[in-house]
């Protein structure tokens, strides 16, 4: 019996199966099957099992797992090679610096949508002032949780079709000790802004909605494939809800105001066209993510 069976499936070791060697197996197993963060993933995972943080991990290298850790760490390791993402495995994923619960219900946040965040910052002159933001198609909250963090008079209204996203948003809101300024409402797009009370449009609208052409899903990995497909599927071309959003969203943001959508990497043109085309607002423009690919577009609502 190898290695890769005796941790995998059980077996009699004659070696006490440290935390380094646990994660130097786990690391080259990972590797093998494709897994392109192997290590971080081996060590998040290894440290849920653990309870600890990563950087325990290295002060305790020679620490024996007990039995009933090495099990719990084995079927860990058997669902991630199963193809689910080790964020829903370990029930949380940061987004800014900020740990957000996520659930098979939710989207899981990504890097690529911090550019989102750092568009709207960048606008805003003063993180004091108060501040009326909307976050449609909220999922997680990730990203009106973080502008409420971010901007600390700022008030949140963020919806979501999935009652199950919006329960998990409002958790979120809540871990990060924002429920009183993040308001998380159910219902379609834009249709639940116009529920009383303030029911006035936003100095902010920004929405990181479904965009993936149908086409596409089948060929995403196993592990974006296990995430919610309201989520992820856009339409034909990606763009049924960005169109959709477009147009409902033109009333809810203020003159002066900025509205903000996350797209694809090459659907840029695309969304600078619907904002040009759509009238009421001021030219377009496309904001790069980390690795220079056009992220997130952006337009101010004409001034009358």
């Amino acid at each position: 019996m190898n290695s890769d069976r005796k941790l995998c499936y059980g077996g009699r070791v004659s070696e006490p199966w440290t935390v380094l060697k646990v994660l130097e197996w786990t690391t080259g197993r990972f590797a093998r099957a494709g897994v392109s963060a192997a290590r971080l993933e081996a060590q998040v995972l290894l440290a849920h099992t653990l309870a600890c943080d990563r950087v325990r991990l290295y002060m305790d290298f020679e620490r024996p797992l007990e039995p009933g850790e090495l099990a719990q760490f084995r079927q860990l390791i058997q669902r991630r090679l199963s193809g689910q993402p080790v964020a829903y495995l370990v029930g949380e994923q940061e987004f800014w610096s900020l740990a957000f619960t996520v659930n098979p219900e939710v989207l899981i946040p990504r890097p690529d949508t911090e550019a989102l965040i750092e568009l709207v910052l960048d606008h805003i002159a003063d993180r004091s002032q108060p501040l009326r933001i909307a976050d449609i198609a909220t999922g997680s909250g990730a990203i009106g949780v973080t502008l409420a963090r971010e901007l600390s008079a700022a008030a949140v209204v963020a919806t979501d079709l999935s009652p199950a996203a919006a329960a998990i948003a409002t958790g979120n809101a809540e871990r990060h000790g924002l429920s009183a300024r993040v308001e998380v409402r159910v219902g379609d797009l834009c249709a639940p802004l116009a529920a009383a009370p303030a029911c006035e449009p936003f100095d902010v609208v920004v929405s990181n909605p479904p965009y993936v052409r149908t086409g596409d899903l089948a060929g995403l990995s196993p592990e974006v494939r296990s995430e919610p497909a309201m989520a992820l599927d856009g339409g034909p071309d990606g763009l049924t809800l960005v169109r959709r959003l477009v147009t409902e969203a033109r009333a809810w943001v203020v003159p002066g105001g900025l509205l903000a959508i996350e797209h694809g990497f090459d659907q840029g043109d695309q969304v600078r066209a619907l904002l040009d085309d759509a009238g009421g607002f001021e030219p377009a423009a496309t904001h790069r993510d980390t690795g220079q690919r056009p992220r997130v577009t952006w337009a101010r609502r004409a001034r009358p």
